[in-house]
């Protein structure tokens, strides 16, 4: 179980980690800024998509061992209660965040699905659909960095 936590939780320790606090953040980052290029120019090229597909793998390796965590009993750090109604990272314990962490996790795998959806030109004319490429990577980028902030950080209403 140790080394699912491992894998599930890595976070940036630098002053870099407020921008992309875990690594599937930067991932998406990249993806953003990467995605202006092939909506201007109305083309997407093989560099792109190998990045659109370690993306993918950086969303399910941490989803597949939430889901597994989950399975135990698992609960995100800032909802789970360690001592004195505080969390690991000495915040207070919120357990509404855990179905927060799940919300940002399923937007995360819709914009993936609605990326390759666009990519591919299959539901959408495909030069027009390129064109929502850094508003959907945009939208992936913010609900990756919510997947990590959610983790760590309470709520509004720590304790409930």
């Amino acid at each position: 179980m140790e080394f699912l936590r491992l894998i599930h939780g890595y976070q940036f320790n630098n002053a870099f980690a407020l921008l992309f606090p875990t690594p599937y953040a930067l991932a998406t980052l990249v993806l953003l800024i990467w995605s202006v290029a092939p909506a201007l120019k109305g083309r997407v090229g093989p560099g792109f998509m190998v990045w659109l597909r370690l993306t993918w793998v950086l969303t399910l390796l941490p989803g597949v061992t939430g889901v597994i965590m989950a399975l135990g009993g698992a609960k995100v750090p800032s909802a789970t209660d360690v001592g004195g109604g505080l969390s690991k990272y000495n915040y207070p314990a919120d357990p509404s965040r855990d179905w927060e962490h799940w919300m940002y996790a399923a937007f995360c795998l819709l914009s993936l699905c609605v990326l390759e959806v666009l990519v591919r030109g299959r539901l959408i004319e495909h030069r027009l659909g390129l064109r929502f490429l850094p508003v959907v990577t945009l939208f992936l980028y913010g609900c990756a960095y919510m997947v990590g902030r959610v983790a760590v950080f309470p709520g509004s209403t720590p304790g409930t």
